[in-house]
């Protein structure tokens, strides 16, 4: 699989999601994009890359379980090296619909960096509670800091051009929220431009997200924290993680 001027890569970071990646891949070929899909299997216990072999897509199985950010990584390295001129983030747990993508990706016409958004009018998504005050407080201050204004900034479902494709390979942390808060401070310190578009999230098709006061309370603190060490450090020149598919 070698990226083209025409065709652009779906990575779907993965961590023990056999009952959803297959659906999810298929999902993303029913829909006719030039597209190639790479799972990234985030040290899986389970069947996950199999499923997703299986599935039609290209596997890049990591040896141990890194988190989202560095699972992330290592699909926009895989990107970077095949020549990619863009690349979009599906989740594999099938709460991004995979028939939003092109409308994700049309931000790129304006700016380097397209989130899809899930509080911007579009669908009935909803948070209450802790973690609806963190996304409020963390969409807040990152707006003043793009110059733009963004409601969803922990939105995973976000594409990349070349430009920041390449400011990815760089920097993009696997600590707590670095795959979307750290990762876009880092990105708009180099000057980055970043829009969002509405799009409507769905609930997973398996398996049941964490929830609760006190977990959302949790929630809360780690998000203020972790977007104070983002507004205050520069990215970290560091190397470039080993990518040999």
């Amino acid at each position: 699989m070698t990226g083209d001027a025409e065709r652009f890569l779906v990575i779907v970071p993965a961590w023990n999601e056999e009952q959803n990646v297959g659906s999810t891949v298929a999902e993303i070929h029913a829909q006719g994009f030039a597209c190639d899909v790479l799972v990234v299997d985030d040290g899986s216990r389970d069947a996950t890359a199999e499923v997703a072999a299986a599935a039609g897509a290209t596997v890049l199985t990591l040896p141990f379980n890194l988190g989202v950010g560095g699972a992330m990584r290592a699909g926009f390295t895989y990107a970077q090296r095949h020549g990619y001129p863009a690349a979009i983030q599906v989740d594999a747990d099938g709460q991004h619909n995979p028939a939003d993508i092109m409308t994700v990706l049309a931000g790129l016409e304006q700016a380097d960096i397209s989130i899809g958004a899930r509080f911007a009018d579009t669908g009935d998504y909803e948070v209450s509670g802790p973690r609806r005050w963190a996304m409020v407080m963390l969409a807040g201050i990152l707006s003043r800091v793009a110059g733009v204004r963004l409601t969803d900034v922990t939105s995973g479902f976000r594409a990349a051009n070349r430009r920041a494709i390449d400011q990815y390979v760089q920097y993009y942390p696997a600590e707590y929220l670095g795959d979307t808060v750290d990762s876009l401070v880092a990105a708009l310190h180099e000057q980055l431009t970043v829009v969002q578009v509405p799009v409507a999230m769905r609930p997973r098709l398996h398996g049941t997200p964490s929830q609760g006061f006190v977990g959302s309370a949790v929630y809360l603190l780690r998000s203020m924290f972790a977007l104070t060490l983002a507004l205050m450090r520069r990215p970290r020149r560091g190397a470039v993680a080993e990518v040999t598919a």
